[in-house]
């Protein structure tokens, strides 16, 4: 496993072509051999990867079987809560099966797997942060189909980490900063979700913390890997709505003229739209939980990383002419330098 290994490890990484795969395939490079794989093959344009489609599970196998990797890191998934609903089968080969698939290669192999979960596998009905001890109930399809990963592994028995997060946002991928910024483009009213409640998480975030996790396991050794395996909270802390990290994103970005308008979800129930969508906003039938920020209650927060979910730094001069540039990449290009990574140092009891 990566924490004997004296050696740059080999690491898989799954889902490459994510949000957060992108990310982790630049932070995790200087500390080993990383073969990235895709699922999609038009988007091996961007990144030299291999394709696997986790629906196909000897796919799995055999990719598994020709890296003999040391580390696997699973990014990927099926994460359109509203298309999991249509898409049980397809949502359940990828979320709830294929993580067991991986944790089986990672123990042929005695590689560590990392997998990453999500916060909807709590309900949201509780008034404070969820701990990684808190029966998990899912509020939804999508939920459910993550749930099911989580204990495919833990029934494995091998090596691994699982790394709850939620509300990820970057430069790449389909998340709520980019349709924020969509929708400013196009010059649209915007109405947000504004009484659901979570903890904005920057995906580069996630994966230096990744990293800085597997760099320490490789320094420690084993007996202190061992004790600290299991599953873990990864998030930023404090707690906004949509409509504040909505509104928030207009203010930096110099869209505050930008026409923005708070709505309703109705109970639990929010439209087939993303929390973000053009107004008005039509009715749906996805439940997502109401409050959803990870944590621990435990004072030392042995199962929990966090960070203050800090003020974002305001622009330079050089940043506020990118953003007035008429390309809208350029314009994508500020979209993470909000929450810089040193909100992120190793926490005290993982040294």
């Amino acid at each position: 496993m990566l924490y004997e290994l004296a050696e740059r490890p080999r690491i898989l990484l799954i889902g490459a072509d994510g949000q957060l795969g992108w990310e982790l395939r630049r932070t995790a490079s200087p500390l080993g051999d990383v073969i990235a794989t895709v699922e999609n093959d038009s988007r091996r344009r961007n990144v030299s990867a291999e394709l696997l489609d986790l629906a196909d599970h000897g796919a799995v196998r055999r990719v598994a079987a020709e890296v003999k990797p040391h580390v696997i890191l699973n990014a990927a998934a099926f994460t359109d809560i509203d298309q999991t609903e249509r898409e049980l089968a397809v949502a359940t080969a990828i979320n709830g099966v294929a993580p067991g698939v991986l944790a089986r290669e990672a123990a042929r192999y005695e590689a560590l797997l990392v997998h990453y979960s999500t916060d909807n596998v709590f309900d949201g009905e509780l008034d404070r942060p969820y701990s990684p001890s808190d029966p998990p109930h899912p509020a939804n399809t999508y939920g459910a189909t993550k749930l099911q990963g989580e204990e495919a592994i833990r029934a494995i028995g091998g090596a691994h980490l699982i790394l709850r997060t939620g509300w990820l946002y970057g430069s790449r991928g389909n998340n709520f900063l980019m349709t924020v910024l969509d929708l400013v483009d196009a010059g649209r009213p915007i109405s947000v979700v504004s009484d659901q409640f979570g903890t904005p998480t920057w995906t580069r975030s996630v994966a230096s913390a990744t990293v800085q996790i597997l760099a320490l396991a490789r320094a420690a050794g084993a007996a202190w890997m061992r004790e600290r395996l299991g599953t873990y909270h990864l998030t930023a802390g404090g707690r906004c709505s949509w409509y504040e990290f909505a509104a928030a994103i207009l203010e930096r970005y110099g869209a505050g003229d930008c026409e923005l308008a708070p709505r309703s979800t109705s109970g639990r129930i929010l439209s087939t739209a993303p929390p973000c969508s053009p107004a008005p906003s039509c009715a749906g039938r996805t439940f997502r939980p109401a409050t959803s920020p990870l944590g621990s209650p435990s004072p030392r927060r042995r199962h929990c990383w966090r960070c203050a979910w800090p003020e974002p730094p305001r622009r330079s001069a050089a940043a506020w002419r990118l953003w007035a540039a008429p390309s809208t990449k350029r314009r994508r290009a500020l979209a993470c330098s909000w929450w810089p990574a040193r909100c992120w140092p190793a926490p005290p009891w993982w040294r």
